[in-house]
């Protein structure tokens, strides 16, 4: 049976902003949730000294919570050299994070869709980058997983792979037990593309889920692009509750069954708090119960 984790999407700014919540009083609430984990992300933390993530790890553990994943960015779609090493510094730096918590995943993507950024040339930026990082990873057990991802909530233009067949010419050409994917759903529907036709491309090398549903408030998927260039995310998109979007989770869930996947499935769920959360790992939990 996959494991369940809450990645706190309603919470990012008061964790990453304002600072008006702590990562223990996350890790408070989540423990409420009946999830066995945390996904973490770098901006969460106010310290990285070690003393402060040994306490982050010793609070998770006494809630009876893992911390699977760390939720990286890292940016390596860029034509300065010295700017994609400083890249892969941080994510060298985030996989030691990763193991430090205990988590087994550190995510990767390409970066961002510059308009000075040829396909060929992000192609082989992000290949490289990938493939100079794997033996870093796998020395610590850590596995990357390439996310089918729309934006950094962070960044000013969307991912560089979010359509499938520029992701699918990254990931075929990186090979290795320490690389696979994490599978989102509702990024394939951003940009104009059925999940379960990218989930079919991608299922055998999936070693992790976003579990999310996406709900745009107004207009549609053409506004949307319209709004490539405005830093964060777009305002007419939204999370919401998970099995009341457009992602269907029997299909989803039936086709990872049948590849045998037992990783971690982690909640992105919406913008109104731990209600909403609360709903959508029971119908997680329900969906689970009947699949694997």
């Amino acid at each position: 049976m996959p494991k369940l984790s809450a990645f706190p999407k309603c919470y990012m700014d008061d964790l990453c902003v304002t600072r008006t919540m702590t990562l223990f009083d996350w890790i408070d609430l989540a423990s409420t949730l009946g999830v066995d984990g945390v996904e973490m992300y770098p901006g969460f933390f106010s310290s990285f000294e070690p003393e402060y993530v040994a306490r982050v790890k010793q609070h998770a553990d006494s809630k009876g919570l893992e911390i699977p994943m760390m939720c990286c960015s890292p940016d390596f779609t860029q034509h300065d050299p010295e700017a994609r090493l400083e890249e892969l510094k941080k994510e060298r730096f985030w996989i030691d994070l990763t193991a430090q918590l205990g988590g087994s995943f550190c995510r990767v993507l390409s970066g961002q869709r510059r308009e000075d950024v040829s396909r060929e040339d992000g192609v082989r930026y992000t290949v490289d980058c990938i493939r100079e990082v794997i033996p870093y990873a796998a020395e610590r057990n850590i596995v990357l997983n390439m996310e089918n991802h729309y934006k950094d909530g962070y960044w000013k233009y969307p991912e560089f792979a979010q359509h499938l067949d520029v992701f699918l010419e990254i990931i075929n050409q990186i090979d290795s037990p320490w690389f696979g994917v994490n599978f989102d759903p509702s990024n394939s529907i951003i940009c104009g593309e059925d999940p379960l036709e990218v989930l079919a491309a991608v299922k055998h090398r999936v070693v992790s889920m976003h579990a999310s549903d996406r709900y745009l408030i107004s207009g549609t998927i053409e506004d949307l692009k319209k709004q490539d260039g405005s830093t964060g995310y777009a305002k007419n998109l939204r999370h919401g509750v998970i099995g009341k979007g457009l992602n269907d989770y029997d299909k989803i869930f039936s086709t990872l069954k049948k590849e045998g996947f037992n990783g971690w499935i982690s909640i992105e769920d919406g913008e109104n708090g731990m209600e909403e959360l609360r709903e959508s790992v029971q119908f997680l939990r329900h969906k689970m119960a009947q699949h694997f």
